[in-house]
């Protein structure tokens, strides 16, 4: 599993920066932000959370599916299938390689972000938090679509299209507990804790779908 580890996470670099990629499109869809809204610091610093957050889950989208392309390709995802290894674990550590090469690097980058967008330094600290717990989540929502479309010859625009209905609570419950931690009244942490529950949750789920999706892609 460490080597397994190691592994996607050079892979993850090496293919077309990884980790660069999605920081400078994080990067890119917030910085555009203030040229649509105007001058308004106000009104940036009230809506800045929700887009990072909303940059952060495009940019988390970002190579999904290439998961287990790589695999497919050159055969390695039919020795994955045959070795003694249960799949969902295989599957699990190969979401956690993709959420360290392209998720943290984003939650990392935010508190930069957040300067652009004139929030405070509650505000940065809030979504900084909120996106650190709810971006594996995303990760490991993506590997379903990815295991699903892995034997399409085109099925990276698929990935997306399936993901991001099912990433929609997660953006959802984020944005309110940052929002609970900077404005009130509403408590910060129920909303944060459904988080947690919700990347919790898919860490069962996500993994176990991912890995039954694979097998009957290779039937």
């Amino acid at each position: 599993m460490t080597a397994l580890l190691l592994r996607d996470l050079k892979l993850s670099i090496r293919a077309g920066g990884g980790a660069l990629i999605g920081v400078l499109f994080f990067l890119t869809v917030v910085a555009v932000i203030p040229f649509g809204v105007g001058p308004d610091l106000a009104l940036l610093a009230r809506i800045g959370p929700a887009i990072v957050w909303i940059g952060a889950l495009l940019a988390a989208l970002l190579g999904l599916d290439r998961l287990f392309q790589a695999e497919r390709d050159d055969g390695a995802l039919d020795l994955m299938l045959m070795q003694e290894t249960p799949l969902v674990l295989t599957v699990l550590v190969k979401c956690l390689a993709h959420w360290l090469a392209t998720s943290l690097p984003l939650v990392i980058a935010s508190p930069l972000l957040g300067l652009f967008m004139n929030m405070s330094e509650k505000a940065i600290g809030a979504t900084m938090l909120t996106l650190l717990v709810g971006t594996p989540a995303i990760t490991l929502i993506g590997a379903v679509g990815a295991a699903v479309a892995v034997a399409l010859p085109r099925g990276g625009l698929l990935v997306s299209i399936l993901v991001l209905p099912l990433t929609i609570p997660v953006l959802i419950f984020g944005v309110s507990a940052t929002y609970a931690a900077v404005e009130g009244p509403s408590p910060f942490l129920p909303p944060f804790m459904i988080l947690i529950a919700l990347t919790l949750f898919f860490a069962v789920i996500g993994p176990a779908a991912a890995a039954l999706a694979l097998r009957n892609t290779s039937d």
